[in-house]
């Protein structure tokens, strides 16, 4: 599991399946500062962000996991949407707090499974202010968002977060929730893995109404042809 660097430095070589190259990987991907927001995503050739099977396991490696591992690994909270999770059998982070978002507060197919000893915001189901609160256990607190026409807006997602000092936030999507953080310049840095896959799609796993400029901060390759790139924000 090589991963060889091509940005900033070209050439060096390293494994990830490592502690060395874990610690290597945590060096490339160490936040620049406490308030940083990363979308994390993964996509075909093709621009799904799903395989074969409807979830990104049959798109993503071991290196690919070894990185987000360590995108996780750094991060206060990781916002996903409630599709998400059910699609892809989502299991609490080791770390960070795992923010879903829902509209609804529809827990089924949920497999969460809190630590009974852990703190009470291990989970928080961010939801419209107003809306029901569904029956939590213990582990899951519920957050409630302000909506504009209707939905939750980006901004008063992550302002529910870091108002309770969650600061380094990592967004996993899907497509549409990452969309709309992007829309409203809330990513600093977009962590992507091109996966060199070539799959039917219904739609790109990012779908931007406008361009959005930025730079290349760094860019790793495998041995398997994936790509994972780190662009930010100019």
């Amino acid at each position: 599991m090589w991963l060889t660097e091509v940005l900033p430095t070209a050439g060096e070589r390293v494994d990830a399946a490592t502690p060395e190259g874990r610690r290597w990987i945590a060096d490339r991907y160490a936040p620049p500062r406490e308030d940083w927001v990363r979308l994390n995503m993964i996509t075909s050739l093709t621009g799904s962000a799903v395989g074969p099977d409807g979830t990104s396991n049959t798109l993503t490696n071991r290196a690919d996991r070894a990185i987000l591992g360590v995108i996780r690994a750094s991060a206060d909270a990781i916002i996903v949407g409630a599709q998400t999770v059910r699609a892809e059998g989502y299991l609490l982070p080791r770390r960070s707090r795992l923010a879903i978002i829902t509209g609804s507060g529809d827990l089924a197919g949920h497999r969460l499974d809190p630590d009974p000893d852990g703190p009470d915001d291990q989970v928080l189901f961010v939801m419209p202010e107003g809306a029901d609160a569904p029956p939590v256990e213990r582990g899951i607190t519920v957050v409630h968002v302000p909506t504009h026409g209707g939905r939750m807006p980006a901004t008063g997602i992550l302002s529910a977060l870091t108002e309770r000092g969650l600061r380094h936030i990592v967004c996993e999507g899907g497509p549409m929730l990452a969309a709309q953080f992007a829309a409203d310049d809330l990513i600093d840095e977009y962590c992507v893995t091109a996966a060199p896959h070539l799959v039917p799609t219904a739609g790109p796993f990012l779908p931007l109404r406008r361009p959005i400029d930025t730079s290349p901060a760094g860019v790793l390759i495998d041995d398997d042809g994936f790509s994972y790139l780190r662009l930010r924000r100019r």
